[in-house]
């Protein structure tokens, strides 16, 4: 295992950069620049700017540039947050989506695997329909309908919650749950699915033959291979909570990860959208690798060469 977590690593770097690269090249493609206004600048004016930033340079010039300070993880410094680095305003707003994410994620794994595994082991009954029907309303309703109806009920009607602003344990308690709903829905349906087919499976025919009991065929048995789904769903599930849901920071005005994100995207703020993409890739890549590492503990069968 630990050469297959070596090859892992080492490819990080390598797909991180790719990612930078493609991400560059649409930045440089499309049309208009972070320094574009309604009122065009004195040609005098955006010959110093291009100067400034090195934009006058041939793009391999600036390609080079750009590569050289991203190996040295320096991304530097944002266009239009004047004095900021962009590693200081990730380092600023990244524990905000970190905080949420996690919590909406236990939340969701919560909730999704009790559903789950009970709607499995229930097969066909109300609780079965029922919970499911609830799983297809949660996929099918979107965060940016569920986070406005949360904060019209709870804190408009009942006046139980604040609607928004970073704060207290008060002020996160709307934004994890709108941001669990699709997750939860997403993992009871595969919990309930894995389940489904490892109880049907030969190896807990032969548990029950033995004459182990259900809680003991359940747990030691049955939910190892039943939670293989909702591993696969984790890495990149995980990945984009902590980087933060950019509707959820929008609708709660929280300033995480993903709603800066979205800022620099709209600013053109080049510096500050490689240095978030390539922090994303990285993590989803990292997140993969440790569901990939926890596959062996979950099935014996797998095995790393």
């Amino acid at each position: 295992m630990l050469s297959f977590i070596i090859r892992r690593l080492l490819i990080i770097i390598p797909m991180a950069l790719l990612v930078v690269t493609l991400t560059w090249a649409l930045v440089r493609i499309a049309p208009g620049n972070f320094y574009s206004a309604e009122k065009k600048l004195p040609s005098a004016v955006e010959a110093n700017i291009r100067k400034k930033y090195g934009l006058d340079k041939p793009w391999y010039t600036q390609y080079g540039m750009m590569m050289s300070n991203i190996v040295r993880g320096d991304f530097g410094d944002s266009l239009k947050y004047q004095g900021q680095s962009v590693n200081e305003i990730i380092r600023r707003h990244l524990p905000y989506s970190a905080v949420i994410g996690l919590l909406g994620y236990l939340l969701a794994l919560a909730i999704g695997l009790t559903a789950g595994t009970v709607a499995a082991l229930k097969q066909n009954s109300g609780f079965d329909y029922g919970s499911m029907s609830l799983a297809m309303l949660g996929l099918s309703v979107p965060n940016f309908v569920l986070g406005p109806i949360l904060v019209l009920v709870f804190s408009f009607w009942l006046y139980l919650l604040p609607p928004g602003r970073w704060g207290g344990v008060s002020g996160i308690i709307l934004p994890v749950i709108t941001l669990s709903a699709i997750y939860a829905a997403y993992i009871a349906r595969l919990t309930r699915a894995g389940m489904l087919e490892v109880m049907r499976s030969d190896y807990i025919r032969t548990a029950r033959a033995k004459g182990l009991d259900e809680k003991t065929v359940l747990l030691r048995h049955a939910i190892r291979g039943g939670l293989i789904p909702v591993l696969s769903f984790t890495g990149p599930a995980l990945a984009a909570l902590l980087a933060g849901t950019v509707v959820v920071e929008k609708v709660f005005a929280i300033p995480g990860l993903g709603n800066i994100f979205i800022q620099a995207v709209l600013n053109r703020d080049e510096p500050l959208i490689l240095g978030v993409v390539a922090f994303l890739s990285i993590l989803i890549m990292i997140f993969n690798l440790i569901v990939d590492i926890a596959y062996g503990f979950l099935d014996p069968r797998i095995r790393y060469e």
